[in-house]
């Protein structure tokens, strides 16, 4: 566990109003006449019923040589930013991404193992093959290349200090070779 502050929600948490509560009738529907889920936490459950669940990722965490340039890294490949309360030679560092926040923190053990698990990014507004020139651009490497000639795969880069990660195709890709219903 981190020092970083963390809020915490306890028995003093505020409950939900009952201005802040959610009717069916609130509660967008589909032309299939199902919820839709945008911008909706909990999410409706089947019967319209918000599902509920025990804990939501809040951060990603990696350990890493130098927290502050790592986080620049990830800042600028994730088109996020670092949080306003960290500056270069913090032990911990935060990107305020989209989802869940990546926290670098600083630790004295370099790595030396495979990553047990890793980020895969999909790109929005580019391909794939331009996110990893971009990526490569920015520092990253590549470590395995699991492109295929149909256009299909994925590739695996390395960040500055190692950590694998890999790129897909983007949605539009994806949706360009699929086969036809």
């Amino acid at each position: 566990m981190s020092g970083r502050q963390v809020e915490e929600v306890g028995a003093d948490a505020e409950t939900e109003s009952e201005s802040d509560a959610e009717t069916d009738a609130d509660i967008e529907t589909g032309t299939d006449n199902r919820p839709l889920l945008r911008n909706r936490w909990p999410p409706p459950g089947p019967l319209g019923e918000h599902a509920r669940m025990s804990s939501l990722v809040r951060h990603v965490t990696i350990d890493c040589a130098d927290a502050y340039a790592l986080a620049g890294f990830w800042a600028k490949a994730l088109d996020a930013a670092i949080s306003d309360a960290d500056k270069p030679g913090d032990e911990e560092v935060l990107v305020e991404a989209p989802g869940a926040g990546l926290l670098f923190i600083q630790v004295p053990e370099a790595k030396s193992v495979k990553n047990r698990l890793h980020l895969d990014l999909k790109p929005l507004d580019r391909t794939r093959d331009e996110e990893v020139e971009r990526l490569l651009g920015l520092g990253a490497t590549l470590f395995e290349d699991h492109r295929n000639p149909d256009g299909s795969g994925w590739a695996t880069l390395a960040d500055p200090e190692g950590n694998e990660f890999c790129v897909e195709r983007s949605a539009a890709e994806r949706a360009a070779t699929a086969p036809a219903p």
